[in-house]
């Protein structure tokens, strides 16, 4: 029963079809709709990603080659930023160098270049042949010889008129090598003494015994010798003496025995 009032409400309601000429001329007549515009976005071409090169594998039975690819990645195109914002540009300005004052350098800083002095050249020593040998003269053997001191042995005999002179018997016993006498001087001092002169003689010393005596040597002035002195006149010196005292005696020794004097006008 529930079936039958189901198909009953479905009949009632359903409404009754147009025929069929009505509905060709309504196809006829109706304009067809201008279709719908579809925006498609065409889609970037993939990058192409280089294939790896082939493998070749080898075996005993054979060659087998083996092909790998793989699969592009899909490039995903970059999310577009915000619009740049405008930047203003300001424009360079272009400095010049100021020019350069001259600076006057101070003298301490003022480098001068001097030249390295050249060196001297060193001659060579020149050999110096030694100097011959002096001849030796030859002298007589000489004798042990002593003299004692005895007032009576000055005797006025000898050089000079105003002097007493002892003989030391040097002369005798060196076979006249050498003279050497006590001289005691006769006052009072006259010109006679005063005379200047000069001896040829290899060497002459002279030692105070006792008092002093003033003498005059060229060259080096007024000496005034005393008690203790002794000095060496080289030969040919020019001298004189000029004052002694009372009691003044001197011991003078001269090589060779036989000597020269010479008196001065």
């Amino acid at each position: 029963m529930a079936k039958a009032s189901t198909g009953r409400t479905t009949q009632g309601k359903a409404k009754a079809a147009p025929p069929a000429a009505t509905l060709k001329k309504s196809k006829a007549t109706a304009k067809p709709e201008p279709a719908a515009k579809i925006s498609v976005t065409k889609k970037a071409p993939a990058a192409k990603v280089a294939a790896p090169p082939h493998k070749t594998v080898s075996a005993k039975q054979g060659t087998v080659t083996k092909k790998t690819t793989a699969k592009a990645k899909a490039v995903v195109p970059a999310k577009a930023g915000p619009p740049a914002r405008p930047v203003a540009v300001k424009q360079a300005t272009i400095r010049r160098p100021a020019p350069r004052m001259p600076v006057a350098t101070p003298a301490a800083r003022r480098v001068r270049i001097v030249a390295a002095p050249r060196k001297a050249q060193v001659a060579a020593p020149r050999a110096v042949e030694p100097a011959a040998p002096r001849p030796v003269k030859a002298h007589p053997p000489q004798a042990f010889a002593v003299s004692h001191l005895n007032q009576n042995d000055f005797k006025a005999d000898g050089l000079r008129s105003y002097a007493l002179y002892r003989d030391l018997g040097m002369a005798l016993a060196t076979g006249g090598l050498c003279q050497a006498q006590v001289i005691r001087f006769v006052p009072p001092c006259t010109e006679q003494v005063r005379k200047r002169h000069t001896h040829q003689a290899e060497l002459q010393l002279v030692y105070v015994l006792q008092g002093w005596m003033k003498n005059e040597f060229e060259g080096h002035g007024e000496q005034m010798m005393s008690a203790g002195s002794c000095w060496l006149q080289p030969a040919g010196i020019k001298h004189t003496v000029l004052d002694y005292s009372a009691d003044c005696e001197v011991l003078e020794i001269v090589v060779p025995a036989d000597f020269t004097t010479s008196d001065i006008a």
